[in-house]
């Protein structure tokens, strides 16, 4: 069943359950951009250096690979069946409704987890922000500001989805031009133009200090840093021409994050040694500190800010698109199948950011223990979505060529099939693989897929009363 229409007025009924093809092409595009851009790169980036050290940009590439090959699928999967339902729906599509049920609401958990933990972690950074730079004056306390970015972006969400789309365009574009302007610095650093780097890369010399298992480190901590591109196949949903604005945001997507990774930590490999790479304020400010940047600290910080608002904002609408998605197929409550009168499913985004509002509620009675407790247990969930993803690709494009022989059936095809598709499967089990012999990331794997097991077993009852049927499509305009 569809979650979407083709072309519907802005204003629809009070009855209305579907949603509108309102967002543009640039904004579908700069939304992937935007939920994948988040403190990963520029907080956690200096955790893979001081781990792996220059060897993290094997670790990278590894990774970028890793995405782009999914983002081709993710592109083909949304192209044939663009629903906002995504990997949810193609589960469902390749493997039944139990599948559909898991993969939908395993993802919602996530992001209304991680949500709430962007909420907090932008509210701790501006904290820290105006102690700085107001001194004695009163600031008010993380746990209130992370409410007051909950509210902000619950108004935010329940605009037209057109509006919706634009504004986080330009908050995203922010992200975008500062780390345009960081590589531009550090590139001027590396050639000897800017002062504070003698120039070159000598840091490259010890390439690998701590060996093979830096590098296998350093990955688990890249990977979960690259989620958020999978926001396409959503978004696609409420896309205007999605399958060819899919196949375009899909392309451009993905080089650009791997050229934005990719290229931020070469400068940050280049010009600091890994025991500088993870200060309080970032690698980004300690790159700005050694070019002779002032302020440095506190305007990468506010960056920072910047850029968990904006994938608070996107993962906000991603959620709450995909839990109007699976009440769409019954299994969520009915009441959240209903649209407002601009067609957002407001009911859907108000359940979304409730966990977000009593979290930093809880947050403030029980600090560091709440969200980090959570975050544990979803922290892999990425993982799990991937594979959905990989999976479906190849039984569903199998099945289109078993029962179409000869015919190209979408607009969007996985190159190399099925050659490059298996290998992302290959790829994903050595993840899985490597994260079983770190003991931290061996726990949150194991908490995920008994998460993930947990959602299943409901499913198998949900899934037995709905009245909807096993394949999900979108309505699309002939």
């Amino acid at each position: 069943m569809s979650t979407t229409t083709s072309h519907t007025p802005e204003h629809a009924p009070d009855t209305s359950t579907k949603t509108v093809r309102g967002l543009k092409p640039r904004q579908l595009t700069m939304m992937g951009l935007g939920g994948a851009i988040g403190a990963g790169l520029f907080l956690g980036s200096g955790k893979g250096v001081a781990v792996a050290g220059p060897a993290i940009m094997v670790s990278y590439i590894v990774a970028g690979a890793l995405v782009i090959l999914v983002m081709w699928m993710i592109g083909e999967l949304s192209a044939a069946n663009p629903t906002s339902g995504a990997f949810s729906a193609h589960a469902q599509n390749a493997f039944g409704p139990v599948a559909g049920y898991t993969v939908g609401w395993i993802y919602w958990v996530q992001l209304a987890v991680v949500t709430a933990a962007e909420a907090n972690g932008a509210a701790t950074i501006l904290t820290g922000i105006l102690k700085n730079t107001m001194g004695d004056v009163a600031v008010p306390p993380t746990w209130v500001l992370s409410l007051i970015f909950m509210a902000l972006f619950t108004v935010i969400n329940m605009f037209a989805v057109s509006k919706y789309g634009e504004f986080e365009f330009w908050f995203a574009f922010i992200k975008v031009a500062v780390i345009v302007a960081f590589l531009v610095v550090g590139l001027l650093m590396l050639i000897g133009v800017l002062p504070g780097h003698e120039g070159g890369l000598s840091n490259f010399t010890d390439f690998a200090p701590t060996g093979v298992a830096g590098v296998g480190a350093g990955l688990l901590i890249v990977i979960f840093a690259f989620g958020g591109t999978e926001i396409v196949a959503i978004a696609a949903g409420e896309t205007a021409d999605p399958q060819k604005s899919v196949a375009t945001a899909i392309r451009t997507v993905a080089w650009r994050i791997c050229l934005f990774y990719i290229g931020s930590v070469f400068i940050i490999v280049a010009v600091l040694k890994p025991s500088q790479a993870d200060p309080a304020e970032g690698p980004f400010a300690a790159v700005l500190n050694v070019a002779g940047l002032p302020a440095a600290g506190n305007i990468m910080a506010l960056i920072a800010v910047f850029a968990l608002l904006s994938a608070l904002n996107a993962n906000i609408y991603a959620a709450s698109r995909m839990m109007h998605s699976l009440a769409q197929r019954d299994y969520a409550p009915a009441a959240i199948k209903r649209t407002a009168q601009n067609s957002v499913p407001r009911r859907a985004v108000l359940l979304t950011v409730t966990f977000g509002f009593v979290a930093s509620i809880l947050e403030a009675v029980f600090p560091g223990k709440v969200l980090d407790t959570l975050l544990s247990i979803v922290g892999s969930t990425i993982i799990i979505i991937w594979i959905s993803v990989a999976a479906s690709q190849i039984a569903l494009r199998h099945r289109r060529d078993r029962e179409n022989p000869g015919v190209r059936s979408t607009t969007y095809r996985m190159p190399l099939f099925p050659f490059l598709s298996y290998l992302t499967v290959a790829l994903l089990v050595l993840i899985v693989a490597v994260a079983m012999f770190d003991p931290a990331a061996r726990t949150q794997l194991l908490l995920t897929l008994g998460a993930t097991a947990l959602i299943a077993v409901t499913g198998v009852f949900v899934t037995r009363r709905t009245t909807q049927p096993a394949t999900v499509h979108a309505e699309l305009d002939d």
